[in-house]
């Protein structure tokens, strides 16, 4: 019940509507008591007149009038009812959404490291489903069937102690099993939520992927996996259905035997006088009523222990701490001129495989530094530390002398520019991507990046221009257009850092020539930092610095590195061999 209780608790915007719509609820649950204990009085009215024809028509005609009234009232509340219950519903899916979209931008980026994001919306939507559910069906179906039970039985007890007694037995018999039955149930809903949060993460990056699926002729295997999961969700649902309707059958039959009984021992006492055909009439009435609430608790106790079950992993997402402020509106000044510098930084994943050691270093507000070395040597995580993605380890970072664990997130990152190796788009407009950041960029200074990048050329060919729609993360695009719109971006934000995580490598040697100019351009008077794998596109930076398996290997000028044995000269050695072997072949040395 403990994911029950949060709901309850999360719920608490609508609070005041809920308390509205539980008035409502106990005054229909009154009324629909009110119509049986009216009929007792017609059906009294009716043996008075049949045995000594004493009794009273006009009392009969107020008596049918006054359950019209009732019913009709009762349908007017219930209408009411339901819509209130719709606007509750529609308005915590909305804050259901919110907080868990304002959470998920607070989660440290390890998280998203490990986590695939067909899983997280999987997750998400499944949690605000079945929370709207339980919501919606608390206070359209929970609640009444609760009232309605616990009014019936009060007046089946005023009217005759024993049948009362015997009706309040049959009620904790039957929410025990149901109970029982709800608790098996959702154990192994939670197995089929792990495989169906399997199966949507990895629907939705093969759509991600379609392309390397296709090439690669892997749809069948991709298909079996989510086939594969299905079958295994199938199996846990027969064996969910299964034990469900073997306890529904015992709680059922249970049931009718208890009724079957209760009715003997009414017309009993109505057949020795015990009772009057009024109140053997609203009696029958009332154990007719109880029998919806009573079959209703399986159904409430389902729904339940599906918010339980379902809610889990939503209610998980929000007890992450969170490592981010959701939004800073208003951030410090920034340095026009920032400088970086690294003590002692050391990085490791939570399972302890180190990653940086022992990092010094000092980047100047007015230089150009290349990060080179092997693959995995730390140059996308020193980055990223950078960047506040990940906090370190160990040691200190400051920008500018100001601590990094003692600013905020939004206030680094506000300094820096990023050029990503990977196509960082959104499927929106050239316009929207370029402008990405900077809500108030006019037409003029959105060409103007365009034209520095290289891009603009592209853009004007569209049909829609700076209007163009390019689709899922770029794809109507080609691999250097992509780059080039990233570029744009970065331009047009000019900020004081400037990161570029191999910004090139996607052009085609004449457009890189060309972006490189303006990206030269653009270097002047800021920090800019270069993540390398092409030397071409370094040799005129001011430093370079070599990682080798996590620490610092080399620091040096690219001539003074190339002549000096190390990483730096061997990784260039190979790019020279590669580049004399492309000249030998083609007969141009």
């Amino acid at each position: 019940m403990g994911n029950v209780f949060k709901i309850i608790k999360l719920s608490k915007p609508q609070h005041k509507w809920i308390i509205v719509a539980c008035i409502l609820i106990t005054i229909q649950a009154t009324l629909q008591q009110a119509t049986p204990i009216t009929l007792k009085y017609v059906v009294d009215e009716l043996s008075l007149q049949i045995s000594g024809g004493s009794g009273n028509y006009q009392r009969l005609i107020f008596l049918f009038i006054l359950i019209l009234v009732i019913n009709l009232v009762g349908v007017f509340l219930n209408s009411i009812n339901q819509r209130l219950g719709d606007h509750i519903s529609s308005r915590l899916g909305r804050y259901l959404t919110e907080i868990y979209y304002r959470k998920i931008f607070t989660l440290p980026q390890r998280y998203f490291d490990t986590e695939i994001s067909g899983k997280i919306v999987n997750q998400l939507n499944r949690g605000i489903n079945s929370i709207r559910e339980f919501v919606g069906t608390a206070t359209n179906f929970i609640a009444p069937a609760l009232l309605q039970a616990i009014f019936g039985i009060g007046i089946l007890l005023y009217f005759d102690l024993g049948v009362g007694l015997l009706a309040l037995i049959v009620f904790p018999i039957y929410i025990a099993i149901s109970s029982y039955s709800t608790r098996r149930w959702g154990k192994i809903q939670e197995e089929k939520n792990v495989h169906e949060d399997a199966s949507r993460g990895r629907i939705q990056e093969v759509i991600g992927n379609i392309k390397l699926v296709k090439t690669y002729n892997t749809q069948h295997p991709e298909w079996q996996f989510v086939s594969d999961k299905y079958e295994t969700i199938n199996k846990l649902y027969d064996r969910q259905s299964t034990q469900y309707h073997i306890l529904n059958f015992i709680r059922e039959f249970g049931l009718e035997i208890a009724f079957v009984t209760i009715l003997f021992l009414i017309f009993r006492k109505t057949f020795f006088g015990e009772l009057t055909l009024g109140e053997m009439v609203l009696i029958i009435q009332l154990l007719n009523q109880l029998r919806w609430p009573l079959y209703g608790m399986s159904y409430i106790l389902e729904q339940i222990q599906r918010a339980e079950a379902d809610s889990k992993a939503f209610f998980e997402v929000l007890e992450i701490k969170g490592k981010e402020i959701f939004n800073a509106k208003k951030l410090p000044p920034l340095v026009k001129k920032p400088e970086i510098q690294l003590k002692d930084v050391s990085f490791a994943y939570e399972d302890g495989s180190p990653v940086l050691s022992d990092i010094n270093l000092k980047f100047d507000k007015r230089e150009t530094v290349a990060l080179v070395g092997h693959s995995g040597s730390g140059k996308t995580t020193l980055v990223n530390l950078i960047l506040k993605l990940y906090d370190p380890t160990s040691g200190e970072i400051n920008l500018s002398g100001k601590s990094f664990a003692k600013s905020d997130h939004s206030w680094i990152r506000a300094h820096t520019a990023l050029v990503f190796q990977e196509n960082e788009l959104f499927s929106s407009t050239i316009r929207e991507n370029v402008a990405y950041g900077v809500p108030d960029a006019t037409d003029a200074e959105i060409k103007d990046a365009l034209i520095k990048a290289n891009a603009y050329e592209f853009v004007s060919k569209f049909k829609d221009g700076l209007d163009a729609q390019i689709g899922e993360r770029g794809v109507k695009l080609s691999g250097g257009q992509k780059q080039r719109i990233q570029i744009a971006r970065a331009i047009l934000h000019n900020k004081p850092i400037l990161i570029l995580d191999e910004a090139t490598s996607s052009l085609d040697s004449k457009s890189e020539r060309l972006v490189q100019d303006a990206l030269e351009a653009l270097f002047k008077n800021r920090l800019v930092i270069i993540i390398a794998h092409r030397f071409s596109t370094i040799q005129d930076v001011d430093r370079i610095i070599v990682l080798d398996k996590g620490t610092i290997a080399d620091i040096g000028r690219p001539g003074e590195l190339a002549r000096r044995k190390g990483v730096y000269s061997e990784l260039l050695q190979y790019q020279i061999e590669g580049n004399k072997k492309l000249l030998s072949e083609y007969e141009l040395h």
